[in-house]
């Protein structure tokens, strides 16, 4: 028996909501059914938590606009699931790196970072970027976009599963 799958790459104007199906099929097909649903409802740039697993997380945003300057103490990954997103990169001077390497997750930078530019990329759907620790990093969308971070779970992740989750 041949099975036909059709594929629906979704973006933050068409986009059809996750929910839970009894599968007889592989759940990596599914992992990122409700960013845009989540991205849609966001402000910019705020990191929505929709999958963690321990310390590990992997955040929706909003991407529109111009972010803050961000800064983590691990390395992040940035994929882009609608739009193309600009991401700008400066190596921080050792005063605005994060000193507590037990600090998960990204902070925002105090102040306009100092520190050498690294440069910028532009980054399409599909396409991963790596944010590297102790560099800071700024998102530019001109139009509405969404992105997906790995990272750990910081104080800037937000969590909102009564909003998220399916519940009926």
């Amino acid at each position: 028996m041949t099975v036909n799958y059709h594929t629906h790459f979704g973006s933050l104007k068409s986009y059809e909501k996750g929910r839970v199906e009894p599968i007889d099929d592989d759940v990596k097909h599914y992992a990122f059914s409700n960013c845009f649903e989540i991205a849609s409802k966001s402000k910019p740039y705020e990191k929505v938590v929709f999958g963690q697993n321990q310390i590990y997380v992997l955040e929706a945003l909003r991407a529109e606009g111009t972010s803050p300057w961000y800064t983590c103490a691990h390395d992040e990954f940035a994929l882009s699931m609608d739009g193309d997103i600009e991401i700008h990169l400066i190596k921080l001077d050792a005063a605005q790196t994060v000193k507590d390497e037990d600090k998960n997750g990204a902070v925002l930078v105090q102040g306009e970072p100092k520190g050498a530019k690294m440069g910028w990329m532009k980054i399409k759907r599909g396409h991963q970027a790596l944010l590297p620790k102790n560099t800071a990093y700024q998102f530019k969308s001109a139009q509405a976009g969404v992105l997906i971070l790995q990272t750990c779970k910081g104080d800037l992740s937000v969590e909102k599963w009564a909003d998220i989750c399916q519940t009926a």
